[in-house]
């Protein structure tokens, strides 16, 4: 098992723990992962931490593809990866139309297209077989749609990259799940109950399908996975029930809420609905509340030291099996990740 942390993004202000970062890196943890929303981006984090760490790997969790063309991020993840020595790990997601068309000013068009079109441009770009030309829904290169000039050139990357640059694609739903295991090397759903890969085996073999040769030791999964460790097991699991009272009650419109089908597809459909009732009601505190707590206990690592040590063997069968092969994990206590670490590498 690759065990792996979340950085996130900032709140008001900027602050990077570079010094735990440094302690995960000595405990033999494999990688480190931004992310961004309308504040701070997830680049110039991983380019600091880069500077600053000698062994572990920079991942973005996620870059808004919405925001970048291709070819930018290409360039982005070539630089890094050239300056780090092959450490950096581009992770994409689509973000929501809240933000892409709120705040990038953009069309949020179709997601799942985007990323096969946005994956095939940037290996087209890091290859560089021949200059990168593309027609494609979401993207045309060179462009000779509205306002083109009809100048453009296909071109090839002046920076020769030899590094391996691994791809990974942030979602959840079979779409986009099956997208992601056609042209990533993996990807990171929300949260993961390590005994329900059922609830992806489906789409990530038809994606391995329209790849070719391709299977799940060649594909990375990667749940993000809040840890809390103390006595109280109710109060440790008071930052997932708001997390998951969020996602699953507030992220999207009624009709349209990727993350509350997923938790009715793991089981919890009751829940499900009523999370977004109260949610959507403005009642987040007993929306909070209805979160199950068997929900939290299964995609998360919550209470005494004996007892992460003793749910971790769920984790460990999944990763034999080959349904889960990286832990990305949400953590702000040394100790805990030094628990998890002593138990799992």
């Amino acid at each position: 098992m690759k065990l792996g942390l979340i950085s996130g993004y900032s709140g008001r202000k900027m602050h990077i723990p570079i010094d735990a970062i440094k302690h995960a890196e000595d405990l033999g943890y494999e990688s480190i992962w931004t992310a961004e929303a309308y504040g701070s981006d997830a680049v110039t984090p991983a380019a600091w931490i880069l500077a600053q760490t000698t062994k572990m790997k920079v991942g973005t969790a996620i870059m808004q593809m919405p925001a970048r063309t291709p070819a930018m991020c290409a360039m982005t993840a070539m630089s890094l990866a050239e300056l780090s020595g092959g450490r950096f790990i581009v992770g994409l997601g689509a973000s929501g139309p809240q933000v892409v068309e709120g705040w990038h000013g953009v069309p949020y068009g179709k997601p799942v297209t985007r990323l096969k079109e946005y994956v095939q441009i940037m290996r087209k770009i890091f290859e560089r077989e021949a200059p990168a030309e593309f027609d494609g829904v979401m993207y045309q290169m060179p462009y000779a749609g509205p306002g083109a000039t009809g100048l453009g050139k296909p071109l090839k990357s002046i920076l020769h990259c030899e590094e391996d640059i691994p791809i990974y694609a942030a979602t959840i739903t079979p779409a986009g799940v099956s997208a992601a295991a056609e042209v990533c090397d993996g990807f990171f759903p929300v949260w993961m109950d390590p005994e329900q890969y059922s609830v992806f085996a489906d789409p990530i073999e038809k994606g391995f399908a329209a790849a070719g040769d391709k299977n799940l030791s060649q594909f990375d999964i990667a749940p993000f996975v809040t840890v809390v460790m103390g006595d109280d097991v109710e109060q440790c699991m008071m930052p997932a029930r708001g997390m998951m009272a969020l996602y699953i009650g507030g992220m999207g419109a009624r009709e349209k809420n990727f993350y509350n089908d997923y938790a009715k597809k793991l089981g919890f459909e009751d829940a499900a609905v009523k999370i977004q009732d109260l949610y959507l009601a403005g009642k987040k505190d007993e929306a909070m509340a209805a979160v199950p707590a068997e929900l939290i206990d299964a995609c998360h690592l919550i209470g005494p030291a004996e007892r992460i040590k003793e749910r971790l063997q769920r984790w460990r069968d999944a990763d034999s099996k080959g349904h889960v092969s990286s832990m990305l994990l949400g953590c702000q206590q040394p100790e805990a990740l030094e628990l998890i670490a002593g138990e799992m590498l």
